[in-house]
Formats: C-alpha cells, structure tokens, sequence
C-alpha cells in the first residue's frame, strides 16, 4: 500500500530559493501548498514565472504572513508535517532604509508560523536563516558555534530573532526545528536585485558596472541546486535532533574582480567598469567582508557538486524579464572518505570541482 504524500507548506515559495525547494518536493510527492504576498520587492511577474512550471500542482495562497488570522486558519485546514519557512523580506540595504516593515515581516511573522505549529500539531519547522548574522565577526571560517555578539543589519537582526524564537519552541513546545544560515546564493531565478543577475544585464547591454573600491571583497557563492539539497537533508535531520542551526555555503570566497570578469567570459564581452571609492566603513553598509563558511550538516544522503565556475560551465541564464533559467542536469557526486563532502564557491579555478564541507553521521537515503 503506497504511504500518503506528506503535507507540507512552503511560506514565501514563489521566491528565487523556494520555488526550486518547492519543484523538489514535488519530486518527492508532497502535497504542497504554497503562501506567497507577491509583494512589490522586485516584480511580482517574475515570482509568477518562478512557479508557473508546477502552479497546478500546488494550493497557492495569497496572503501575508503577519496576518494571524490567516495563517491559523491554513494551520486548521491541513495537518502540515513539515514547515519550510523562506516567506521574508530579504536585503541587508533595504532593510536600513525601512527597518520596521522587516521587524514585522520577518519576525512577528516567523511568531505567527511558530505558534501555530504549536497549536495545531505541526512538529517540523525549517526556517531559512541568514550568513548576515554573522555581523562583524573577524573569526573566519564562521562556524555555527561562533558567538553572534553583534549583528550590523535590521534584516540581520530579524533572523537572529527568528533563529531563538526557534530555539523557544523546540525547548518549550517541541516544534522540532533547522535553522539554516545560507551563503550567497546563486543560479536560475535568482532576484534581479542581486549582483549576478546586475552584472550579466550590464555586460550585456554595454553598461559599465560600478566597481566599489580595489575589487578584493570577497563573497562565498553557493549554487542554489547544491542548498536545496542542503535543505532537505537538515528536514531529515531534524528526526534526529529537536534544534540545529547549519550554515550552508562553501569554504572558498569570490572577489568582486574575479565575479566580474567571470561573467564577461561567460557573457563573451569585455566588462567595462566604472571605478567607485570604497565606503568608509562597509560596516555602515550592513555587507560582512570575506565571507566563508564552516559546514557542519550531519544528515543522511548525497549532494550534487558544486563545480567551480558553475557560471561559465552552465551559462549565466538572463532573460529578457532579467531572471535566470537552468540549462540542464546537475552531476552528482559520491562521499569523500570520513564520511565528508564538500561544494565550492566559483572561483578562477577553471574546470575543476572542488567540495565544500558538509560532515554526515548517518546513513540513509540519497538527497
């Protein structure tokens, strides 16, 4: 007798990260329903395209978050086993300019979804989290264990917040929860506002790209295939362990010079770059500098490589709307001796598939 699909709301799912979360569970048979606001963030058509490929297979509902009234009354409907929550508003620099709409949005709503895992017997919860968290921590790889003394961004605040609201109802009300930290993420849909997406349109269109400072700050890329896989392996984990936090990310960092010229040669034009001085204090700014990741995810399965210059082997995928779309497959890779694995950031390293560190402490199935 075939096992009835699991129940399972993915919050924010018509966004960049989530509604490649949401084609993977459907992989997997979950009967899935979907909340999204369509807020006015960046085109509200592009979310639309993100999910047109499985709208009729999921519930979509439209509505906010904050609305308790909402949320509980979807809680009632469906008996949710799992909860991915992606819903947030998200950028470092947006959130300076208007800190209480991100306090309400990213926090009250993770409340109102957390509650209602409690009163309505949903015992998973997934919330996406954020490396800005981080704050100005000079310690470098960061690791989970690190203390967070001193966030340096209302959005970054916002997911500390979430990251202990989780923590107090996994102690209090055994809503069973991962908090995963993500990297830089990248790939096919990935929000206009971003600097790949920025930088291939410029390139492109024969712009010139603002270049701020000497070129050497630094990102850690994550593919956005590799941090589903992430994802759903910490869902896994969480039958494990009542409360996790997992970064997702790589260990190998992507200056601002070496980004730029990677998507001129993928683009196939010379990038034309106007020089900008650097800010005085890019703390002031909310970004971190030379972001990397110790990742620690002890969870069943296997992941998909992360090769370096993803870019230039998969092509940047601008549309004419400024989205992405995925050229194809994606290889999978086996566990390294030690039970480790490892996916990379993009780098100068052409054609070659470097492995970024997640650690797994229990067989199982494959991701």
């Amino acid at each position: 007798m075939a096992s009835k699909p699991e129940s399972i709301l993915v919050t924010g799912g018509a966004g960049f990260i989530a509604s490649h979360l949401c084609e993977a569970l459907l992989s997997e048979g979950a009967n899935l329903v979907v909340i999204d606001d369509f807020n006015d963030f960046y085109d509200p058509a592009i979310k639309r395209s993100n999910i047109a490929g499985f709208r009729d297979r999921i519930q979509l509902v439209e509505g906010d978050i904050r609305d308790e009234a909402l949320v509980n009354a979807l809680f009632a409907a469906h008996r949710f086993e799992k909860v991915f929550h992606f819903a947030a508003r998200a950028g470092v620099r947006p959130s300076i300019e208007d800190p209480r709409l991100y306090f309400t949005t990213n926090i009250d709503g993770t409340f109102n979804l957390l509650d209602a895992c409690r009163h309505h017997g949903s015992p998973r919860f997934i919330f996406a989290s954020s490396s800005s968290v981080y704050g100005i921590n000079r310690k470098v790889p960061f690791a989970e264990s690190d203390a967070i003394e001193r966030t340096i961004s209302p959005y970054a605040a916002t997911k500390i917040a979430g990251e202990q609201i989780c923590s107090n109802y996994a102690h209090l009300f055994g809503v069973r929860c991962a908090c995963l930290r993500f990297f830089t993420v990248y790939g096919p849909r990935q929000r206009p506002d971003l600097a790949i997406a920025k930088f291939t349109r410029a390139i492109r269109e024969g712009e010139a790209i603002d270049r701020y400072g000497d070129g050497s700050t630094a990102r850690d890329y994550t593919y956005v295939d590799d941090i589903i896989q992430g994802v759903l392996a910490a869902a896994r984990y969480t039958d494990l362990s009542p409360f996790e936090i997992f970064n997702l990310g790589g260990s190998a960092t992507t200056t601002l010079d070496e980004l730029i010229a990677l998507v001129g040669r993928t683009v196939g034009r010379e990038p034309a770059c106007r020089y900008r001085a650097a800010h005085r204090d890019r703390r002031g700014t909310g970004e971190i500098r030379g972001l990397a990741s110790r990742v620690r995810l002890r969870a069943a399965g296997e992941f998909p490589q992360q090769a370096a210059q993803r870019p230039a082997r998969r092509g940047v995928w601008l549309r004419q709307d400024g989205g992405f779309q995925a050229p194809g497959g994606i290889s999978r890779i086996e566990i390294t001796h030690g039970g480790r694995f490892r996916f990379a950031g993009i780098d100068e390293l052409a054609h070659t598939v470097r492995h970024v560190g997640f650690q797994l402490g229990h067989g199982g199935g494959s991701g």
